[in-house]
C-alpha cells in the first residue's frame, strides 16, 4: 500500500477490523515517514445497476451516496465513522435485495432514512434537494411532518 503522504511503498497495518458485511477497516503505517492513515477494503460483489428516473442505468457507486450525504452533513456534529456506519447500512440493504437493478428512488429513501435517524438538520437538506421542493409550504410540510415524527418517538 502507497503512504499517500511521502509515497513509499513499504507500510504495515497497525490495526484491523470489520466495519460491515462488506468492509474491513485497516490502521496503516508508512515505515519511511512513519505517518499513519487508513484505508478500508471492500468485497467486490456482483455489479448493482442504479435505473434513474429518466431510464438510464448506470453502475452502482458508494462514493456518490457518500457525496450527496456529506453535502447535507457539512457544517453538523456528526462523525466520519457515522457516515460510513451508515452508507454501510444502506449498500447492505442494496445488496439484500438480491437484485441486479434498484430504482434510484427507492437508494433515495434509504439516505433520507439514514439521515433522519442521523441529523434533522442534514435530512431537511437533503429532503428538499431530492425531493424538490417547489415552494415554502412544500419544506414546511416536511419539517411539520418531521417535528410530529419526533414528539411522537418522545412521548412513547
Amino acid at each position: 500500500m502507497e503512504c499517500p503522504y511521502c509515497k513509499n511503498i513499504e507500510t504495515k497495518v497497525t490495526d484491523s477490523r470489520d466495519t460491515g458485511a462488506y468492509t474491513i477497516r485497516r490502521r496503516r503505517e508508512c515505515l519511511k515517514c512513519n505517518k499513519r492513515f487508513t484505508t478500508y477494503e471492500y468485497i467486490e460483489m456482483t455489479p448493482v445497476y442504479i435505473v434513474k428516473k429518466d431510464g438510464r442505468r448506470e453502475k452502482f457507486d458508494r462514493i456518490k451516496i457518500k457525496n450527496g450525504m456529506m453535502k447535507a452533513l457539512e457544517k453538523r456534529p456528526v462523525s466520519t465513522e457515522k457516515i460510513e456506519e451508515m452508507i454501510e447500512k444502506i449498500e447492505e440493504k442494496i445488496r439484500r435485495t438480491g437484485k441486479e437493478e434498484i430504482e434510484s428512488t427507492q437508494i433515495g429513501e434509504y439516505v433520507m432514512d439514514g439521515l433522519k435517524q442521523l441529523d434533522h438538520v442534514a435530512y431537511i437538506r437533503f429532503a428538499s434537494v431530492y425531493r424538490s421542493f417547489t415552494d415554502v409550504s412544500s419544506f414546511q410540510e416536511e419539517v411539520k411532518n418531521l417535528i410530529n415524527q419526533t414528539t411522537g418517538e418522545t412521548k412513547k
